[in-house]
């Protein structure tokens, strides 16, 4: 099995911009689009933020983005998706449901939300009683088959920048109530912090991606008899590299990180399936 995993997009849809600023808005998202779906893969996924400030028109322009390609295109809520709309209205336009889980012949995948409705001064994770109580049931039943989950915060002291404020699943929430029933293998996937980071903590992998806007790069998953393969892949088209600096000058609510991203550790990983 494959997936291509992409992180914090920040689709922007700008009131009002300049010809020259459409123009690059146009080519860095069209191409960073194209080299994102033109891979072939089982699942496509967003980790959340998949939109910059949650709006309708965002969701709808980069839906038509990805729909003409006709992927099996996956997505978790991130804390800007939910921004300007309650969460069933998002929800509603992209078809998606909340939290599920996929069984495959190879492994188990768990999309989950970690998301907050409509809280601009709090973007920290929350999870609440009867979600964790379906992961956790998810990960008994998954028993030692590898189990990936997805999710836009990471748990709290996993990754880079999971240890500050609103930068991870609030604390006081045991995400591990859930996690440490896994037998065998289990990956967890995120964004949020804009930080590459892989980091190893009992049997688990925490696999996390910058922002698309500070390395525009995607992870590919590949699950096999005996290991699940993680690399990483990165867009290098001329729209793609100049787009950034453009767009951001003309963003609310994003900056650059120039400290995104993480050492040749935090890009590939290799974790050995125990049978």
């Amino acid at each position: 099995m494959k997936l291509i995993v992409m992180g914090d997009l920040h689709y922007s849809a700008f009131e009002e911009g300049s010809p020259e600023v459409e123009q690059v808005h146009a080519a860095y998202y069209g191409k960073l689009i194209e080299r994102f779906l033109e891979q072939e893969a089982d699942y496509h996924i967003s980790l959340g933020d998949l939109t910059n400030l949650g709006v309708e028109r965002e969701l709808r322009e980069i839906y038509d983005l990805i729909s003409p390609w006709n992927r099996r295109f996956l997505q978790v809520l991130g804390n800007h998706d939910l921004n300007d709309r309650a969460r069933a209205e998002v929800l509603a336009q992209t078809g998606q449901p909340r939290y599920h889980s996929i069984e495959t012949d190879e492994a188990v995948l768990a999309f989950i939300d970690t998301a907050r409705e409509q809280e601009l001064d709090n973007w920290g994770g929350f999870v609440d009683e009867e979600q964790l109580n379906w992961l956790e049931e998810t990960v008994i039943a998954s028993g030692s088959k590898p189990l990936l989950v997805f999710a836009h915060h990471p748990v709290h002291l996993s990754t880079v920048g999971s240890e500050v404020v609103m930068g991870s699943i609030d604390p006081d929430i045991d995400m591990w109530r859930a996690l440490k029933h896994k037998k065998g293998i289990g990956l967890y996937f995120n964004g949020h912090t804009h930080n590459e980071s892989i980091v190893a903590k009992e049997n688990w992998t925490f696999v996390q991606m910058g922002a698309c806007l500070d390395i525009p790069a995607f992870r590919i998953v590949e699950v096999g008899a005996d290991e699940v393969a993680i690399t990483t892949i990165e867009a290098t088209d001329k729209e793609i590299v100049d787009g950034p600096p453009v767009l951001c000058a003309n963003m609310k609510h994003f900056s650059l990180n120039t400290f995104a991203r993480g050492q040749e550790s935090d890009r590939q990983v290799r974790v050995a399936l125990v049978r």
